[in-house]
């Protein structure tokens, strides 16, 4: 399994064991097959949708993912196109607005699908993917995110850049460039600076090299659209309760930008720090942290919520099926 190298650099005793192994499944979507690895519990009151950002993909939250399966809660993480093993016909065209729109199609059908609550989980840029998707469809319990980095604010470019000087400047300069060079593609890892991904070599180096990951190659237009994306409104959002928790030593996302955002948010927050956590949270503290920011969000909903058990998953639309192929 893929995901087993990444979860070499979580600590054992956050290793699911017998191991929790992802099963594949598939949706189609305008024209995609999208793969979603799944980890089912029927019985579990609650479901968490984890996002990756642009330097993951699900197999390398998976170690997470299991993590959380293990206190009971169902999960489930897409890839998103261009990454890991979704199938995407035509790769120059792909733009940020696509994963929005896939993401928020994705969390419908799995709310039509299955009336038990539902998680958001974003990881890095899957944060402000997690915030938008919930204030889209309405139909989120409540969105985690490890960062809140909104590109409307220069500091956030700045933060997100290999390049930090071009920050300011950014999303004009972009422009210009999508206009002759949109579809151009190239590693993501010379775009944004992910030689901070980890505080450990090894996993930074990992991540930055794989294939399905931060190894993509992706268009040019893919960075100027999220550069030139305007997020829903802070001030407006209510959609659902919201609960940082930003590495507190992550040296790529500056918490303070994160958190400066959280502030502005209309609706219910919280802010959890992860003690000696990279931007890619595997070190302790801090990952004990987040399982226990994940257990109250969990408990938080039971308690808001309460899952009809008249529905049947078979009035669902389109439910990706499982396939172990």
């Amino acid at each position: 399994m893929e995901y087993a190298r990444y979860a070499a650099f979580v600590p054992a005793h956050h290793r699911p064991s017998p191991p929790i192994d992802p099963v594949s499944t598939w949706w189609s979507w305008r024209g995609r097959r999208v793969h979603i690895a799944r980890a089912a519990v029927p019985d579990a009151p609650v479901r968490l949708l984890v996002v990756h950002g642009a330097g993951g993909y699900s197999g390398a939250l998976w170690p997470i993912a299991a993590a959380v399966a293990r206190e009971g809660i169902e999960v489930l993480s897409p890839d998103m196109p261009l990454y890991g093993d979704t199938v995407e016909p035509d790769p120059r065209s792909v733009r940020y607005p696509d994963w929005l729109d896939l993401l928020s199609d994705l969390v419908v059908a799995e709310r039509a699908a299955d009336p038990r609550p539902l998680v958001l989980f974003g990881a890095s840029m899957g944060g402000m993917m997690a915030y938008e998707a919930a204030a889209r469809t309405g139909e989120v319990a409540h969105v985690v995110a490890t960062c809140l980095l909104d590109p409307a604010v220069p500091a956030a470019r700045s933060a997100a850049a290999r390049i930090s000087a071009i920050g300011p400047v950014a999303p004009v300069l972009m422009r210009a460039v999508d206009s002759v060079l949109g579809r151009v593609r190239v590693p993501i890892r010379w775009l944004v600076d992910m030689n901070n991904m980890s505080h450990d070599a090894e996993l930074t180096r990992l991540c930055a090299e794989d294939p399905k990951g931060g190894g993509v190659r992706v268009p040019v237009g893919f960075l100027a659209s999220w550069l030139n994306h305007a997020h829903t409104a802070p001030e407006s959002f209510t959609a659902a309760p919201v609960t940082l928790t930003h590495p507190g030593a992550d040296r790529w996302t500056p918490p303070q930008l994160s958190i400066d955002f959280l502030r502005r948010i209309a609706g219910p927050t919280r802010l959890v720090m992860l003690d000696n956590c990279g931007h890619f949270p595997v070190e302790e503290p801090g990952l004990t942290q987040l399982a226990a920011a994940l257990r109250d969000v969990r408990d938080d909903v039971i308690a808001r919520t309460a899952a009809p058990t008249d529905r049947p998953a078979s009035s669902a639309g389109p439910r990706p099926s499982p396939d172990r192929s």
